[in-house]
C-alpha cells in the first residue's frame, strides 16, 4: 500500500507544536514520519526525552517514524552499529543512513533482532546498494528514500532521479522521495528555499508534486519535507489516488450534459497504439445521432486542451482526447475543458493503457 508522510523536527520545534501537527495530520490518514537525528547538538538526554514523546505520540495513531542518522550519529550516542536497541527504546519503525558505512555494516543492521527498518540514501546514483547487496542482506528490513534539497537549484533531476528509482527497484525495495509545503517554514537546516527531491517540483503546488511522484510507478511512498504543511496542503495530499493520476481541469461554459459524463463519469485510459498528437480515451464512443453530440466550442486546439469528437466525426463521435500538441480543428472535434495550467506537464507522462482521470 502507498502511503503519504510528513516530517517532525524536535530539535527546532517546540514539543506541544510538534504533537498538534501529528494529531492533524492522522486525521487525514498520513502513515509516515520522517525526523533528523542528524543536526542533533546540546543536552543528549533531554533531546531524546523529547524524541520519545514525538515518537510515541506519532506511534499511537499506527503512524511509522524513521529517523535520519549517519556515522557520527553511532558516535554521539555511544553507541555500534551492531546494537541498534537504542532507536528501538525509542519507538523508531526505521533508521535512514543518510551517509552509509561500507555496504558490510548495513547488510548486519538489516538483521538487527527489534525488526528495524533501514532506509537507504537513494540519490547518490553509485553502486551503493549494489554493494550491499553483494553482503547479503535481509531484504525484509530495507527501505529507499530520496534526498531532499534546501538550496535552490540544488534539486536533482528527473533523469537521474529515474536512474536511482530503476537501481533501487530491481531489488524490489520500497521506495520513497519527498515533497515542498509552500507554507511551512521548518526543515533540519537553517537554509530552507523550499525542500523538495526533484528541482522542477520546487514552485509547484504540493498535491502537483505527489501526483508527478506516484505517476512513476517507482515511487511507493510520498514525504512532505518541512513543516509546518497548512492544513489544505495536508488535505490536498490526502486526497490523491496514488494508483491512478487526476487531472484537475477547467471546463467551458455551456457544455451538453452528455458530454460533460464522457468527461467525468468514466475511468480513462490511452490506448496502445498512442499517438504524438493527442492522448485517446476511445472506449466511450457513442452513435453519431446520440443526443448532445452536436458541434460545440470548435475553435483551433492548444496542449492541454480536452476534446470531444462531435456527431460530425461519424463513429469517432465520443472519443475523448487530450491534445499533447496545438492542432488545427475542422469543426468535428469539440473543446471542452483545459488541463489546469501547473498540470499540463503531467500529460507528457501518461503511457500506453495507463488509467486516468479528471476532476474539477
Amino acid at each position: 500500500m502507498k502511503k503519504i508522510g510528513f516530517s517532525v523536527y524536535p530539535a527546532h520545534v517546540k514539543l506541544d507544536e510538534n504533537l498538534g501537527y501529528i494529531d492533524k495530520a492522522a486525521k487525514y490518514g498520513f502513515k509516515r514520519v520522517f525526523t533528523c537525528l542528524l543536526s542533533v547538538k546540546g543536552d543528549k538526554e533531554k533531546i531524546l526525552d523529547e524524541f520519545k514523546k514525538t515518537i510515541a505520540h506519532a506511534n499511537k495513531y499506527g503512524i511509522e517514524v524513521i529517523a535520519d542518522i549517519n556515522p557520527e550519529v553511532f558516535k554521539y550516542l555511544e553507541i555500534s552499529y551492531d546494537d541498534l536497541g537504542i532507536f528501538k527504546d525509542m519507538g523508531l519503525y526505521g533508521i535512514r543512513l543518510d551517509n552509509g558505512f561500507s555496504g558490510m555494516e548495513e547488510s548486519v543492521m538489516t538483521f538487527n533482532k527489534y525488526g528495524l527498518k533501514i532506509e537507504l540514501n537513494m540519490s547518490a546514483g553509485t553502486k551503493y546498494v549494489d554493494n550491499i547487496f553483494s553482503f547479503q542482506p535481509n531484504l525484509e528490513n530495507i527501505l529507499g528514500c530520496h534526498n531532499f534539497y534546501p538550496h535552490r537549484y540544488s534539486g536533482i533531476g528527473y533523469n537521474h532521479f529515474m536512474k536511482c528509482n530503476e537501481q533501487f527497484k530491481k531489488y524490489n525495495i520500497r521506495t520513497a522521495a519527498f515533497v515542498s509545503s509552500k507554507n511551512a517554514k521548518y526543515g533540519p537546516w537553517p537554509v530552507s528555499e523550499g525542500l523538495c527531491t526533484l528541482e522542477e517540483h520546487r514552485n509547484l503546488p504540493i498535491d502537483v508534486q505527489a501526483k508527478h511522484l506516484f505517476s512513476t510507478n517507482l515511487i511507493d511512498d510520498v514525504i512532505i519535507a518541512n513543516e509546518f504543511a497548512s492544513e489544505e496542503e495536508l488535505k490536498a495530499l490526502s486526497n490523491i489516488d496514488p494508483y491512478m493520476l487526476s487531472l484537475k481541469i477547467e471546463l467551458k461554459d455551456g457544455i451538453p450534459d452528455a458530454q460533460k459524463d464522457i468527461v467525468f463519469k468514466n475511468i480513462h485510459f490511452n490506448r496502445g497504439d498512442i499517438s504524438e498528437y493527442m492522448i485517446r480515451s476511445s472506449k466511450y464512443r457513442v452513435s453519431p445521432d446520440t443526443p448532445g453530440f452536436e458541434p460545440f466550442n470548435t475553435t483551433d486546439i492548444k496542449r492541454g486542451d480536452i476534446t470531444i469528437d462531435n456527431s460530425l466525426y461519424q463513429n469517432y463521435t465520443g472519443e475523448l482526447h487530450i491534445a499533447l500538441k496545438d492542432m488545427d480543428n475542422d469543426g468535428k472535434t469539440n473543446v471542452v475543458g483545459k488541463i489546469a495550467e501547473d498540470e499540463v506537464f503531467l500529460i507528457d507522462y501518461i503511457k500506453p493503457w495507463q488509467k486516468f482521470r479528471f476532476n474539477l
